[in-house]
């Protein structure tokens, strides 16, 4: 089989990632501070920030692709700690797509739609970026640097993405429904817009841009939507509480990050490829099956 390297095996996105590549590869995947096992999938424990370390992965394990998810991603912890985020999203990616280039195979890049400053929504991939926030820009850097060094790579602008938890990671639906099923106060924004999609079909459309993209691509859903929206549907499909559900402004709640207001991202060139998101609540119905005792 074909060896696939997936950094970042301990994020929620790297988790379902390897869930799903297993099937059709033979996985290696990086961690570095939350250890766990993955059956079927050879764990190393990496720090992606090490040069040397990084080197010897590709001697070592000689991987055929390469899809790297591994960031410092909350953009609140970016804003406070701009050199250490700095090190694992642009260094590090940069120094990841150089070994992809050197070696001449296939590699995917996770960025963010965090790349955009919301008020020109929809974005296509063609748009001029303008992060309004640390994360973002650090994104924008990752995406010019690695497409200055290796112009093969697919740069896969993620949007919002929720599921299942992870064993060492969670998606914001988690702290959804425990605050709504014990009915306290959720504040969700009717002014921030998205294009969600789960864990699943994001790793869906990643395998699908490392076998078919180079450049740019979009993999959004096909609905645009606010936090409170998406609240609204989480109560209907998995039959919570509706008490604590409230509807506040971005204005109203002081975070360290600035967040852009619409970053919806237009995705019709990844669907005219074959990727193919369900509507949120067909995403969310999908869930609700899986045994509760995975919230």
């Amino acid at each position: 089989m074909k060896k696939l390297l997936i950094t970042g095996a301990s994020g929620f996105l790297g988790w379902h990632l390897c869930q799903l590549a297993k099937q059709e590869w033979e996985i290696y995947s990086t961690y570095f501070s939350h250890s766990l096992e993955i059956p079927g999938i050879k764990m190393l424990k990496v720090n992606l920030t090490n040069f040397q370390e990084l080197k010897h992965i590709f001697s070592d394990v000689k991987p055929t692709a390469v899809i790297h998810t591994a960031a410092r991603s909350q953009p609140n912890i970016c804003q406070t700690y701009p050199e250490e985020s700095h090190a694992i999203n642009v260094t590090a990616s940069c120094n990841l797509a150089g070994l992809c280039a050197d070696n001449s195979i296939p590699c995917a890049f996770t960025s963010t739609d965090l790349v955009f400053d919301g008020l020109n929504a929809p974005y296509r991939e063609t748009d001029p970026v303008c992060p309004v926030n640390i994360y973002g820009e650090q994104k924008v850097k990752a995406e010019i640097g690695i497409l200055e060094r290796y112009p093969m790579t697919a740069v896969c602008r993620m949007p919002l993405m929720f599921g299942i938890a992870t064993p060492t990671a969670k998606s914001f639906i988690q702290t959804f429904i425990q605050t709504l099923k014990a009915e306290k106060e959720l504040n969700l924004f009717i002014d921030e817009f998205r294009t969600p999609v789960s864990g699943t079909t994001a790793a869906k459309g990643l395998l699908l841009a490392l076998e078919k993209v180079n450049g740019r691509i979009h993999l959004g859903g096909k609905e645009r939507i606010s936090r409170y929206d998406f609240g609204r549907l989480l109560v209907e499909v998995f039959k919570l509480p509706a008490t604590g559900l409230k509807g506040c402004q971005q204005q109203d709640v002081k975070m360290a990050a600035p967040r852009p207001a619409d970053v919806s991202l237009d995705s019709s060139k990844a669907f005219g490829l074959g990727y193919q998101p369900l509507s949120v609540k067909e995403e969310l119905e999908k869930l609700a099956v899986i045994s509760s005792s995975d919230y």
